[in-house]
C-alpha cells in the first residue's frame, strides 16, 4: 500500500514563503501524475498544482507565478514551493498520487497565512 506523507506546513505572514514536501513510500516513477490540492474550511478540495511522470506541470490560475511544483525521483518526493503567500492561500494542503485506476492521498498539512 502506497503512503504519502506531507510536511512543511505552518504559519507565515502574507508575502512570505513555505515549501511543502510529499514523500512517497515507494518509487514515484510508477505514478502517472502527482499533485497538490487544498481545502479551506467550508470549501471543496481544489487542485493547486500537478506534475506528470514526464515532468509536465499545471497550475491553478490563482497560484500561477507564485507556486512551483517539482519532483525528485531519487528521493521519491515532490515539492510545492509557495512564494508571495496570501491569506486566501490558507488551507489544508494534500498530496495526491495517481496511476490508473488508483488514487492515493496524504493526510494533509496545514498552511496558515496571516495578514
Amino acid at each position: 500500500q502506497v503512503q504519502l506523507v506531507e510536511s512543511g506546513g505552518g504559519l507565515v505572514q502574507a508575502g512570505g514563503s513555505l515549501r511543502l514536501s510529499c514523500a512517497a513510500s515507494g518509487s514515484i516513477r510508477t505514478f502517472t501524475v502527482m499533485g497538490w490540492y487544498r481545502q479551506a474550511p467550508g470549501k471543496q478540495r481544489d487542485s493547486v498544482a500537478a506534475i506528470t511522470s514526464g515532468g509536465s506541470t499545471n497550475y491553478a490560475d490563482s497560484v500561477k507565478g507564485r507556486f512551483t511544483i517539482s519532483r525528485d525521483n531519487a528521493k521519491n518526493t515532490i515539492y510545492l514551493q509557495m512564494n508571495s503567500l496570501k491569506p486566501e492561500d490558507t488551507a489544508v494542503y494534500y498530496c495526491m498520487a495517481g496511476w490508473y485506476p488508483n488514487t492515493v492521498w496524504g493526510q494533509g498539512t496545514q498552511v496558515t497565512v496571516s495578514p
